[in-house]
């Protein structure tokens, strides 16, 4: 269920700010929305895995978190990253 060590160093790349930025905000709200979108994609096979869902539930906490302190320091960055990912319309 977790994401795969290439996947992940693949959203490491497309998402760093610089070339050895490994866990930048942007990286991890990238690296959390995958996660995010696999979890939603179980929770509709297995509906009644409830663990499985306080820790979806945890990840969407600190993706918010995340969000709120990038919208706080740096707008700009903060408005690439949601039309990046494409998490609000």
């Amino acid at each position: 269920m977790s994401i795969t060590k290439e996947r992940k160093t693949e959203m490491m790349q497309q998402y760093r700010r610089t070339e050895a930025d490994t866990g930048s905000p942007e990286v991890q709200i990238a690296v959390l929305s995958h996660r995010i979108a696999q979890l939603t994609e179980h929770f509709k096979l297995h509906n009644k895995d409830h663990a499985g869902r306080r820790g979806l539930l945890m990840l969407v906490s600190k993706r918010r978190r995340l969000l709120k302190y990038l919208e706080a320091t740096d707008l700009g960055r903060y408005a690439d990253v949601i039309k990046k990912i494409g998490l609000r319309k």
